[in-house]
């Protein structure tokens, strides 16, 4: 069975409230260094982990530079109502935007996220 997944950051707890707002989803748990995302359903968990080396991502990948390692992809009912959402919690778009029905986006700490059109 699949739990979940683990995200590196300088500050798991403020990455997790952006989630948390963004996608509806609660804080299951915190403690230093790590805070625990549940979705509504209680079985998918996204834990967000203290990284103090931590080195933002570069969207669109560059060489020698820090890569995305994964992103995640929400669908969403209307991309300018979820684009802006996502800027109003503290997202910024990306400038590098390879297709129309999906808005690559980058979270506080620098992850990239897809918001994809739900067509």
């Amino acid at each position: 069975m699949w739990w979940g997944t683990a995200i590196e950051e300088p500050d798991p707890a403020a990455l997790a409230r952006f989630y948390s707002e963004l996608l509806g989803w609660s804080i299951g748990h915190t403690e230093p260094g790590t805070t625990i995302l549940v979705a509504p359903q209680g079985s998918i968990y996204v834990v967000f982990q203290q990284a103090n080396d931590y080195q933002r991502p570069v969207w669109p990948p560059e060489t020698g530079e820090q890569r995305p390692m994964m992103h995640f992809d929400f669908q969403v009912g209307d991309l300018d109502v979820a684009v802006t959402e996502a800027v109003r919690l503290g997202a910024t778009l990306a400038d590098h935007q390879p297709q129309a029905n999906v808005k690559v986006m980058l979270d506080p700490a620098g992850h990239p996220f897809c918001l994809c059109l739900d067509e």
